[in-house]
């Protein structure tokens, strides 16, 4: 068992999947760069009246939060472009790892049984790369 509070440590956050490729020589690896939202963003003008702010027009992106993770789930995609575009949850504030040569900054949550079923944890399809899970 595990307190509240150190479960309240693991960040989970949505992210999107933008290229998915087989790591050579491995059975399992999947190197994946996932996107998981802008990193900060900041207005591309201010409007003041008499030097007092009254409204900030558009926000612009500075950047995004993409990163490298790798996974052991090749055998459940033949074909790891079917991957590409989906976005899933993944625990994002684990301390970075290399397998295999590759870094790896975060980890996919999936979930399988002894009988080979899998699943990915995917959020509805309104929820952005980057929301956190609560």
């Amino acid at each position: 068992m595990i307190t509240y509070e150190d479960f309240a440590k693991v960040e989970i956050k949505a992210g999107k999947i933008l290229s998915a490729e087989k790591i050579p020589d491995t059975d399992k690896l999947l190197k994946l760069f996932v996107d998981f939202g802008p990193i900060s963003v900041q207005p591309v003008a201010d409007i003041s009246v008499e030097g007092v702010p009254v409204a900030k027009v558009e926000m612009q992106e500075v950047a995004r939060d993409i990163r490298q993770i790798v996974s052991g789930i090749s055998m459940y995609f033949p074909d790891p472009q079917s991957l590409v575009g989906k976005v899933c949850m993944f625990v994002t504030n684990l301390e970075p790892r290399k397998i295999k040569g590759f870094e790896s900054n975060g980890m996919l949550f999936a979930l399988s049984t002894e009988d080979g079923k899998f699943s990915l944890l995917e959020p509805n399809k309104d929820i952005p790369e980057g929301t956190k899970a609560k």
